[in-house]
């Protein structure tokens, strides 16, 4: 059966997922200039988010306009308590992630740090390909597919990010997005400790597309199930945990050197950082169910 181990890594390990957020140093690690989740100045986050990927939503989107631009209500309900929580997220960022950001920035090349991102991107095809299909987005789910197969291989596990560069190039569906495609609603604004700015929705399909990868089942299980065999054996749960947790980590602060730019001047031109940040998200994601 499933381990209960699954419950502590959405509470403890998805923790150091930090808010999506405007996008700095962006482009692909291949002889261009190069998200996540998976990414443009789509949000301004709490904290810092995983970079969005070439497949993310290109269209330009306005942090500071009313939330009813983008999803018709913004639906807000719980906001002094979503407020207090930002404003902590907030000081975590600002006095811990991002000094650490900016040395990992002073001595990591930009083309290092872009090849990072796009191998976190390549590694998580198996949720956006699967919603694809969930969706009935058939081009979309063979695009995946192809991505998969050139990043995986000549673009060297995902480093480089050839698939861009030929136009090989699709929106990232998310299983939040899938749930929407299908009429449900998505419900209050929720700001969480450490965590990216979600909906209710968007919340269950974040745990949900946990499950649509392989990698969590075959590779490094946080979820194990009787029978169903791994890479690394369910008793070696001390070395699942530190490669999970390391990975995690080493994907947030990569992201965030190459978001510190844009969020700076984000924050420094917006008076309600936090209004910005809730609008923008909402925007991003009526757009990406609209798509």
């Amino acid at each position: 059966m499933i381990h209960v181990r699954l419950l502590a890594f959405c509470l403890l390990v998805v923790a150091a997922m930090l808010a999506t957020g405007c996008a700095g140093k962006t482009g692909t690690a291949q002889l261009q200039g190069v998200n996540d989740a998976t990414p443009n100045a789509d949000q301004a986050p709490a904290l810092a988010p995983p970079a969005q990927s070439a497949t993310s939503l290109n269209g330009p989107l306005d942090p500071f306009a009313s939330a009813d631009e983008g999803d018709g209500d913004e639906n807000d309900p719980w906001e002094p308590v979503n407020a207090n929580i930002f404003e902590f997220n907030l000081k975590v960022d600002r006095y811990v992630l991002k000094p650490v950001a900016k040395g990992y920035d002073f001595v990591m090349p930009d083309l290092v740090q872009v090849g990072i991102s796009n191998i976190f991107t390549n590694l998580r095809f198996a949720p956006r390909f699967l919603n694809n299909v969930f969706q009935g987005k058939i081009k979309g789910a063979g695009i995946e597919v192809g991505r998969f197969l050139i990043n995986s291989t000549v673009g060297l596990a995902g480093f480089f990010d050839l698939a861009t560069k030929i136009d090989l190039v699709t929106p990232e569906e998310d299983l939040g997005q899938t749930l929407g495609f299908y009429g449900v609603r998505p419900g209050p604004y929720l700001v969480l400790p450490l965590l990216q700015p979600f909906t209710v929705r968007d919340f269950v399909g974040y745990v949900g597309d946990v499950f649509l990868n392989p990698i969590n089942w075959l590779v490094v299980p946080i979820i194990e199930v009787d029978g169903v065999p791994s890479v690394i054996a369910h008793k070696n749960r001390t070395t699942t945990s530190i490669i999970q947790y390391g990975a995690r980590v080493g994907e947030v602060v990569n992201d965030r050197s190459r978001n510190l730019q844009k969020f700076q001047g984000v924050e420094e031109a917006t008076l309600d950082l936090y209004t910005a940040v809730r609008n923008a998200y909402l925007q991003k994601r009526a757009q990406a169910v609209r798509e």
